[in-house]
């Protein structure tokens, strides 16, 4: 199955709009170049009985439609959260950077972690970059993101890129080549929550380019569906 976003391509400083097809969406998990901080996830996870990966890095798979623009999403249950996180889309020989949230359902998560990655939708901002612009400072890119609990905002997460491991080496790892496949976007790893993960009604999240000066922000409610016997 497949879905087109429309994007908003900001070059520079200058926007033009940008369709992207997606034809695969790619979870890619546990990418900390640093491996101490990578463990740390690994045991925040395991502390609401998530169990450890099979493998570093690990990649899941979600259904193209899964990837919105949409202010809100409708989770069931209360035990769902998000996680900012940047995202590559490779499009006419080219790929683009975005900033979303990898919102996963932390109940299903405990026994199945594929199967929980396709239960949320995965809210993205609906501008991008061109990779090329970033490749020679990637290192320096700043993810953030906060979440509203209790209705007060609170930094959720914090780092720079220099934390996961580089492009080339996701792909290399995820799909055997040098070059992202058409149409797959991929989310590429995330940081460890400030005060462990935990549920919010609201998720905000950027992607900063210090070098260029510029950012990218975006946000999403989520509404909460019963669940019922």
């Amino acid at each position: 199955m497949t879905t087109t976003i429309a994007f908003t391509l900001d070059a520079k400083g200058t926007t033009t709009p940008l369709n992207l097809t997606i034809t695969q969406g790619v979870i890619a998990g546990w990418t900390g170049r640093d491996p101490v901080a990578r463990d740390h996830h690994i045991a925040e996870l395991a502390a609401i009985g998530i169990a450890p990966p099979a493998s570093t890095p690990i990649y899941y798979r979600c259904s193209a439609n899964r990837f919105t623009t949409d202010g809100a999403i409708e989770c069931t249950g209360e035990e769902s959260s998000g996680e900012v996180e940047f995202f590559l889309v490779s499009a006419n020989g080219r790929i683009y950077v975005g900033v979303g949230s990898d919102h996963t359902d932390r109940k299903v998560e405990t026994y199945n972690i594929t199967v929980s990655k396709q239960m949320c939708d995965k809210p993205v901002a609906p501008v991008v970059w061109d990779f090329a612009e970033l490749e020679g400072h990637w290192d320096q890119i700043i993810l953030r993101s906060w979440a509203t609990i209790g209705g007060t905002r609170v930094l959720y997460q914090e780092g720079t890129l220099s934390g996961m491991l580089p492009v080339a080496e996701l792909i290399q790892k995820g799909f055997g080549g040098t070059t992202l496949p058409e149409g797959t976007a991929m989310f590429g790893g995330t940081f460890a929550a400030k005060g462990g993960i935990r549920p919010a009604t609201r998720f905000d999240y950027e992607i900063e380019d210090p070098v260029l000066k510029r950012k990218i922000a975006s946000g999403y409610d989520v509404v909460t569906l019963p669940v019922l016997g």
